[in-house]
């Protein structure tokens, strides 16, 4: 590690390499998950997907951790794509880890469901049935945290799950790493967790790489606490680990 710190209540760790950056990140996550374990016999974690989590993921699942005592939720999927869409984060999870660790029970938020509204409730419901030890998210070019993009994040929103629309900076990210042929292509909506369901997080890991990033990451920790630039919030939270690597943190002096 090159560089540890703290911003109010955010701790802030600054990794040479992408790879040893998510390899930390994946060692607070499972110490996290095993403490619940040993404390209540399961635990429950939130992953996240996108570029920046590859590093991470690819470090989790080598872990020592008894999946079969945990409970795993997502933290946002597109509206009206199927699960075998390229770009479905269903089918990130599922490919990069959740078939490879099998673990005890997998809460998915089926952004096609037939009745969207239903589904909200229904993945509402599990999420205040099982409190979550730790979340696993990133920060967007535009520094939203899950879908909550500046236009739609809500520090005090009283829902925990939602609908929302992606701006167009958030929109250009999706096609940029590669994940839809045109812009035209990308959704204009999500289903996404709300800024207070992650607030609610026990704990949060937040898995930043690439200079792509750096302003955002810059913003998210000298700007002002505002929803123009909604992962500001994290510097509020009681229990949050920001993993940066060289390219992410090349704003910070």
């Amino acid at each position: 590690m090159e560089k540890s710190f703290e911003i109010e209540n955010l701790s802030i760790k600054i990794y040479e390499q992408t790879k040893e950056m998510g390899a930390a990140a994946a060692d607070y996550v499972t110490s996290k998950l095993n403490d619940a374990i040993v404390k209540k016999g399961g635990a429950n974690l939130i992953l996240a997907t996108g570029a920046s989590q590859f590093s991470f993921l690819e470090a989790l699942q080598t872990k020592e951790i008894d999946w079969k005592k945990i409970t795993v939720f997502h933290l946002d999927e597109y509206k009206d794509i199927s699960e075998s869409h390229p770009a479905s984060f269903r089918k990130y999870l599922k490919e990069r880890i959740l078939n490879r660790v099998a673990p005890k029970k997998i809460y998915f938020l089926n952004g096609d469901a037939a009745n969207l509204q239903l589904e909200i409730n229904n993945y509402e419901e599990a999420l205040q049935a099982h409190p979550i030890d730790i979340a696993c998210i990133g920060i967007g070019e535009n520094g939203h945290i899950a879908f909550n993009d500046p236009a739609v994040a809500d520090f005090e929103d009283p829902k925990l799950v939602k609908v929302v629309e992606l701006d167009e900076a958030c929109r250009n990210q999706q096609l940029g790493e590669g994940w839809f042929p045109t812009f035209a292509d990308v959704p204009k909506e999500a289903v996404t967790l709300t800024i207070t369901a992650i607030m609610n997080c026990k704990a949060i890991s937040c898995v930043v790489p690439d200079e792509r990033k750096a302003q955002a990451v810059y913003n998210s920790l000298y700007g002002d606490i505002s929803t123009s630039c909604p992962a500001t919030i994290l510097r509020t939270h009681p229990e949050t680990v920001l993993f940066l690597d060289k390219g992410s943190a090349s704003l910070i002096k």
